[in-house]
């Protein structure tokens, strides 16, 4: 198994290019899908999650191509029979995404229901009302979801007793080729929403509001190819550029799309941190001042992103006084606050809230990585201290970051890749 070693304590300076959006990716290559004609998706993050999903589409029929210039080939000419076993769903929640493409363009299903979470439980129930809703029959059948349109999905209203994400996504995948209209109520808002639309409109569906919490979708009878280029990760962008604010110096984050993140930009200038916005560039810049405390709260976009999170708790633990973090869209997503402590942090969690006082010297030590975000901290906490961290359980990095090590080594982190029997 892998683990990082760090040798903290170096201020970053550089440039660091952002990969496509890893939670936008994974439902675009879900809408191959939905047509017979080639998806080709341009900037496409290479990341454990993205393998995971090419791999259950490979099952369900799909060519699969990775090209170069991070291009991934997607034609879903002749679909198999539609099963999605648990081994190919139980890896990552995203994976349940494709029920909906393929009973709207199948007829019908057999998906496995997605596997626990450790950040906490995100059930399924709005993906399964929406499609109910959409005309499909839905059985659960010893931990298998089976759906059925034989006569194809119809047009419907669909309004989501709570903001969510994936329902919203699933339910967009699913009404594009319904007949009649569909319209969806108290939707998610997320760019990742909108980049899904504008790919689907480009394929030729009719999908208009995406980005409003109310978002309209006139069915289609069939759609075509596409060639969609994956919006920029902003999660990955808000991480690099609490890492320079954490570590100093100054990194220009390029191929981003700065007013995805506003909320953090706002946060991070509280704090003292420069931060310098262009059409598709943000730099941060911190020499040598001291980081002034910051009270976040999550919330749905354009609030601040909870995959934000644990990110901030850690600059926060360099901050001159107390700093108050709640947590309002996932619970036990305070599990990093232990580890952080391990490397000097104080932390104290009552319930969604937690707060960090500073300023401490973080000092290295072994950590343990508990998810994709909270490991990502651990790091940012590492290049932060003295000493030298090993973050064990990097696959969880691997989910959502591509080519980490490498891009902040280029930008003067001391930052590598072991196996645990390998000594240094």
């Amino acid at each position: 198994m892998d683990r990082i070693r760090i040798r903290g304590g170096k201020p970053l300076s550089g440039e660091i290019r952002i990969s496509g959006a890893k939670n936008s990716a994974l439902k675009l290559m879900a809408a191959s899908l939905l047509t017979d004609e080639p998806l080709i998706l341009r900037n496409m993050p290479r990341l454990a999650d993205t393998r995971f999903m090419g791999q259950l589409l490979a099952h369900l029929g799909v060519r699969v191509e990775e090209r170069d210039g991070a291009v991934l080939f997607l034609h879903g000419q002749t679909l198999s029979e539609p099963f999605a076993p648990y081994d190919l769903v139980r890896k990552m929640r995203a994976t349940f995404n494709v029920l909906g493409p393929l009973v709207a363009r199948l007829g019908k299903a057999k998906v496995s229901l997605p596997g626990g979470c450790a950040i906490g439980a995100r059930p399924v129930d709005l993906h399964l009302k929406a499609l109910e809703a959409l005309g499909a029959r839905i059985e659960l059948e010893e931990g298998y979801v089976l759906a059925s349109a034989p006569d194809g999905l119809t047009g419907g209203q669909i309004s989501f007793p709570m903001v969510s994400v994936g329902a919203t996504e699933h339910a967009m995948l699913a009404a594009v080729l319904a007949r009649g209209e569909t319209i969806l109520e108290n939707c998610a808002r997320e760019p990742e929403i909108s980049d899904l639309a504008d790919c689907l409109n480009a394929m030729g569906a009719d999908v208009t509001g995406a980005g409003t919490p109310t978002i309209a979708i006139r069915g289609v009878e069939r759609l075509s190819g596409a060639t969609w280029s994956v919006v920029p990760d902003r999660i990955e962008t808000g991480t690099y550029a609490i890492a320079a604010a954490a570590t100093g110096g100054r990194v220009t984050l390029t191929n981003v799309a700065p007013q995805h993140n506003r909320a953090l930009w706002s946060a991070l200038k509280q704090a003292g941190v420069g931060v310098e916005t262009g059409e598709d560039t943000v730099t941060i810049a911190r020499n040598g001042t001291p980081l002034s405390p910051v009270d976040i709260q999550t919330a749905p976009w354009p609030g601040f992103a909870t995959d934000l999170q644990a990110q901030f708790m850690a600059l926060m633990t360099l901050a001159e006084g107390a700093s108050l973090i709640r947590e309002t869209i996932f619970e036990n997503r305070f599990m990093h606050a232990p580890e952080l402590a391990r490397l000097g942090a104080r932390i104290d969690v009552h319930g969604n809230e937690a707060v960090v006082r500073g300023p401490v010297s973080l000092k290295g030590a072994p950590v343990m990585a508990t998810d994709l975000r909270a490991s990502v901290s651990l790091v940012i906490a590492g290049l932060a201290a003295s000493g030298e961290t090993l973050v064990n359980r990097v696959y969880h990095l691997d989910r959502g970051f591509e080519h980490l090590e490498d891009k902040l080594s280029r930008c003067g982190a001391d930052i590598v890749r072991e196996r645990e029997q390998e000594t240094r």
